[in-house]
């Protein structure tokens, strides 16, 4: 079978297509046929070599969607279901076998290119807007890369909450893209001050929540533009991983509370798993977030996909088909 590995940390060519051999479910495992993989900063973390991988050669990929073709000895599933999971390195293959408590039925209304392309940014807006601050009517939402794949359900999703949301974004088309997502106002970061325009839209309150995956470059604005009591979700390291702080300069800022929360621990059971999936679907077949595909590349040209995400080139969702 097909798999895209790397020898290395390092840049997006380090990727070749190798040849390998089809794995047999252990205990509890099933062999799932995959369909399509998504494309998600995460990759580029762990082929950059920010996060940690234990061996190489290394298949990358940390979701993906496709049907059981062995069941092996799972209580969970049967042969023929149509199933997807998230957090799980190893997703640009054609095959694999992955443990029955990591895995989610897909229900029969959401297909494997959308389970693929939404399991990581979908179930990241959940624990985002249901978990780790949960979002009600009146509050103020800013979200960084608005016009990005979970910047876009972080907007939808928001909206559909009651709440007020300011994306910070790149470009003006891009901060087009933000506002036809239902953004009530959108900050050109580059060229705008985002603290000093956020407290302009807010009247001088600042906002509840700033949901921020950029990182280091964006950690004290995103503390200056929050209210009283306010919470900066820091959730991803785009420009790298924000450096040590005191958290005595919260009191004087407005007692705020900073977290730094991950997936992995939000789907670390089969409950919270499900539970999350079942309220992403939910979302899903409601119409309250969009699952429009925005880009697709095939397995073989998974460097170019790269390139395109670390550049900025995306928006919305992507896909790989396997």
């Amino acid at each position: 079978m097909k798999a895209a590995r790397i020898n290395e940390f390092g840049p997006a060519d380090n990727f070749f297509i190798d040849e390998i051999d089809q794995p047999q479910p252990a205990t509890g495992e099933v062999l799932i046929k995959q369909d399509h993989a998504g494309l998600n900063f995460i990759d580029v973390y762990m082929r950059n070599g920010l996060y940690p991988i234990d061996q190489f050669p290394a298949t990358l990929g940390m979701e993906a969607a496709g049907t059981v073709v062995d069941a092996g000895d799972s209580t969970k599933f049967k042969v023929g279901d149509r199933v997807a999971y998230v957090m799980i390195p190893g997703a640009y293959a054609e095959y694999r076998c992955v443990h029955q408590d990591k895995l989610v039925k897909l229900p029969d209304s959401i297909s494997t290119e959308t389970a693929a392309t939404m399991m990581l940014k979908g179930l990241t807006a959940y624990y985002l807007l249901r978990r780790t601050y949960v979002v009600k009517p009146g509050d103020s939402l800013l979200v960084y890369g608005a016009a990005g794949g979970v910047g876009t359900l972080l907007t939808q999703w928001g909206k559909h909450l009651g709440a007020t949301v300011i994306g910070c974004v790149g470009d003006e088309n891009k901060a087009e893209i933000a506002r036809d997502n239902g953004c009530d106002a959108t900050i050109l970061y580059r060229s705008e001050n985002i603290p000093q325009r956020v407290k302009e839209l807010t009247h001088g309150k600042g906002v509840n929540v700033a949901y921020d995956g950029i990182g280091q470059s964006t950690f004290n604005d995103s503390l200056d533009s929050l209210g009283n009591f306010g919470m900066l979700v820091s959730y991803g390291n785009i420009t790298g991983k924000v450096e040590p702080f005191s958290p005595a300069i919260l009191a004087p800022k407005g007692s705020l509370y900073v977290t730094r929360p991950t997936l992995a621990t939000h789907v670390s059971t089969p409950e919270l798993l499900n539970e999350a999936a079942d309220g992403l679907f939910e979302v899903i077949d409601n119409n309250i977030v969009t699952t429009t595909i925005s880009h697709r590349w095939p397995l073989a040209e998974i460097a170019e996909a790269h390139k395109a995400l670390e550049n900025r080139q995306t928006s919305g969702l992507t896909v790989i088909d396997i």
